[in-house]
């Protein structure tokens, strides 16, 4: 009788049949996590491409490349970070109006991804010109979207 116990007590120290710290998130808060994750990431590779864009820094072609490569990555991950119900009071700046007016945040979501891979073919290019309109197209998207779906 005394293996039970010790059984029980090894496989829990082990970690077998405890939660793991994501399990134990709602979905709701997961799906929050997963938004700041990628918006984290896609801020952290727009940064030096409107940098460049606004003459700040030098144009770097390869730079621009790798960038918006990862934006356009990013940008198509995005639609399946807003499930209904996952925007959590206190925590997300996602608004309420997101689910209320659902097929016109959809299509933001869109025209976005659309701006993002148009700006990743352009980053191709030599032409720091063609990028920083680019920059300037994906931004308004970008802005006309935190307008009406973004807490501040």
């Amino acid at each position: 009788m005394r293996f039970i116990p010790f059984a029980a007590l090894a496989l829990t120290a082990l970690g077998v049949g405890t939660a793991t710290a994501h399990e134990m998130l709602t979905k709701a808060e997961q799906a929050n996590g997963y938004r700041h994750g990628l918006y984290g990431a896609i801020a952290w590779n727009f940064g030096p491409i409107n940098a460049m864009a606004q003459g700040k820094v030098p144009f770097n072609k390869d730079e621009a490349i790798v960038r918006a490569a990862r934006i356009a990555a990013l940008a198509e991950m995005l639609p399946e970070a807003f499930p209904e119900g996952s925007a959590v009071k206190g925590k997300s700046e996602a608004k309420a109006a997101i689910w209320e007016h659902r097929a016109e945040f959809d299509a933001l979501l869109k025209k976005f991804i659309v701006k993002a891979n148009a700006l990743n073919d352009g980053a191709k290019s030599a032409d720091a010109e063609r990028l920083k309109s680019l920059v300037m197209d994906t931004r308004a998207v970008c802005k006309e979207c935190h307008e009406k779906y973004k807490e501040d």
